[in-house]
């Protein structure tokens, strides 16, 4: 089967399973459930691909395979257990506030479709490191793709953790979050996210998928202009707190943070 082959079967298995989140969403009056599917989607994706490239170097395969399933399942999960009986997140809820009764349409191709088909393009890396037979051995690359992986790994699942506990606390209401990973750059969870991407990358280059470059550079802009610290940095941005955090803490790439 050919790459592009495997790959509109992935769109297909992809954009099947958004339809059927959809229809739940209706059902549950919450469109936000799509969040909860993002990471999950990508761990089916990669094991489709394996399925589906049996003439790829086979640890290649178990490396990317079992790297985006350990990203995919613990952001997943981590949502789900954010979100649970919570109500519908306020993007969406506000979305469904101006289209009123038609939202039940409209909620499909603007955010299930929308993000199966991101999800698609995003994937291709996890297709690219799989399909490629060559080289049959474990390379620098893919070392260095481990590694910059196992960075962006820690500093998103230790700054989703230390977050949580310091909301927890009931002393630290009205505070603004400046430890641990905190302390280094204002938003550690979306720079893990990239850096994971980016690890991807590297994996699938060692495997002649140097071209997929475009899959972590989209993930990285989704994160930093649209849905992730643009949004964020918007409303936080109001706080004096939070402006005197941000004037001494980088807000993506990590670093020691400014003297003032």
């Amino acid at each position: 089967m050919t790459f592009m082959g495997i790959y509109a079967i992935g769109l297909v298995a992809i954009l099947g399973l958004m339809t059927l989140l959809w229809l739940v969403s209706l059902k549950l009056k919450n469109s936000s459930i799509v969040d909860i599917f993002w990471g999950a989607g990508f761990v089916i994706a990669g094991w489709l691909y394996f399925a589906l490239t049996p003439d790829g170097f086979l640890p290649r395969k178990l490396l990317i395979a079992g790297l985006a399933t350990l990203w995919g399942l613990r952001l997943s999960i981590h949502i789900l257990r954010r979100n649970w009986g919570k109500p519908e997140d306020f993007r969406y809820a506000k979305w469904r506030g101006e289209a009123g009764q038609s939202w039940w349409w409209k909620s499909y191709p603007r955010v299930f479709l929308l993000q199966g088909v991101l999800l698609w393009i995003i994937s291709v890396p996890l297709l690219a490191a799989q399909f490629g037979a060559l080289p049959q051995r474990i390379t620098v690359l893919d070392v260095l793709g481990a590694l910059v992986w196992l960075v962006g790994f820690y500093f998103e699942a230790a700054g989703d953790a230390q977050l949580e506990r310091f909301k927890a606390d009931p002393a630290n209401k009205g505070k603004v979050m400046d430890r641990g990973v905190w302390r280094y750059t204002r938003h550690p969870n979306y720079f893990g996210d990239s850096a994971q991407w980016w690890g991807f990358y590297l994996i699938a280059a060692a495997a002649g998928g140097w071209w997929a470059v475009y899959a972590p550079a989209l993930m990285t802009f989704l994160l930093v202009r649209v849905s992730g610290v643009a949004l964020l940095e918007k409303t936080m941005m109001q706080r004096p707190a939070y402006r005197e955090y941000a004037a001494r803490t980088n807000a993506f790439v990590p670093w020691f943070p400014r003297k003032k």
